[in-house]
């Protein structure tokens, strides 16, 4: 008789974007010989979130927030008792604080996964990881993070910091989507104008500043257009104001957070990403999905997901991104369906379910977490 494999899998929450990103390494484990263990630090016990996790058991450990500060030693006793429960081969970690936690459970091979940049630039960090590297591996969601951890980690080896790519399920998100015509009307924007549209956090790590003033000058042109830019944050207010100082109040509009939102990503004609610093661009897969022509800064993980450079730009570069949205907009449709199927195939290959789950266990590490040694 084979004796049953284990994994386990560490996250803080469930809040966006992190049960979906729970799915997603569930995922890795679909017909494989292991059964993956998914662990709640933070949150109630909740059914929905049991069904969309995915796992083949989820555990809500309740913690209270505040309680999380310090060693955490009690959610380390917690984590133990649960692996004396399961005999795990290794388990993964999302973000520094499950890493740190599950470093700490002897002889347990851990895979800690980084979401976004700095995680590092903390000393106490960087001693943590490197005194406890035997058996820690660390993924990044982009060759971006990958670069910036191993930077930041000489003295770590290099062999065994990764890029391993978050994922999308497209059949999911293609039955979810609605077309043109609903989406507009969903969202109210009117069905004779170009939108070309920003979906993200109004902050400054996403620089929609630069996008409204490109935007301004494209506006002046190409009379049809219009800008709408989906989220909130704590540059409302100042991007409001720099609107009405370029007199774009009727061609520049804020919908705020829309649920569901990556529902209604047909209403757009193209998509505008103006990210300083984009850990990885998930917002461009779910517009590539949508058939949408994408436009992103040349940084971060963004360059990644986009199969044509030609349509990425320099952060802050207005010329430049105003040339690029004249040029999206005047771009005759067979060649725009071309630069869609492309951005598609891109996707196909490297960024759904099926791609990632053979690019994990084709990583150069693995085989010494499966063996043990």
């Amino acid at each position: 008789m084979i004796d049953q494999k284990f994994v386990l899998q560490l996250c803080h929450d469930y809040t966006f974007p992190f049960l979906d990103v729970a799915r997603q390494y569930s995922s890795l484990f679909k017909g494989t010989d292991y059964k993956i263990i998914t662990v709640y630090l933070v949150g109630d016990r909740n059914d929905d979130v049991i069904q969309q996790t995915d796992s083949d058991d989820v555990i809500f450990l309740e913690y209270p927030q505040k309680s999380l500060r310090g060693l955490k030693r009690d959610p380390i006793k917690q984590l133990k008792k649960i692996c004396s429960q399961y005999d795990f081969e290794f388990a993964i970690g999302h973000r520094y604080q499950a890493t740190y936690i599950l470093r700490n459970i002897k002889n347990l091979p851990v895979i800690g996964i980084n979401h976004s940049f700095g995680k590092f630039k903390r000393f106490t960090r960087r001693w943590f990881v490197n005194h406890h590297k035997k058996n820690l591996y660390l993924l990044g969601v982009s060759n971006a993070i990958r670069d910036e951890m191993r930077a930041s980690l000489p003295g770590f080896p290099q062999n065994q910091i990764q890029t391993l790519y978050n994922r999308i399920n497209v059949k999911q998100v293609v039955a979810r989507q609605v077309n043109s015509a609903e989406a507009r009307k969903h969202l109210g924007i009117a069905a004779d104008k170009y939108v070309f549209a920003n979906v993200g956090r109004l902050h400054p790590d996403k620089d929609q500043k630069t996008l409204i003033n490109a935007f301004a000058k494209v506006a002046s042109e190409l009379t049809d257009t219009i800008l709408v830019i989906l989220g909130q944050g704590r540059l409302e207010d100042e991007l409001k104001a720099q609107v009405e100082q370029l007199q774009l109040e009727e061609r520049v509009f804020f919908l705020g957070v829309v649920p569901h939102a990556i529902n209604y990503y047909r209403a757009f004609n193209s998509f505008v990403l103006s990210s300083d610093k984009e850990p990885f661009g998930m917002v461009l897969l779910e517009a590539i999905i949508a058939e949408v022509p994408v436009i992103a800064t040349n940084a971060g993980g963004a360059k990644e997901v986009i199969s044509n450079s030609q349509y990425l730009f320099n952060v802050g570069d207005e010329k430049k991104l105003m040339e690029l949205m004249r040029n999206v907009y005047l771009q005759d449709k067979p060649s725009l369906k071309l630069i869609q199927q492309q951005n598609l195939q891109w996707l196909e290959q490297n960024f759904t379910d099926n791609a990632v789950q053979r690019a994990f266990w084709s990583l150069p590490f693995f085989k010494h977490i499966h063996s043990g040694q």
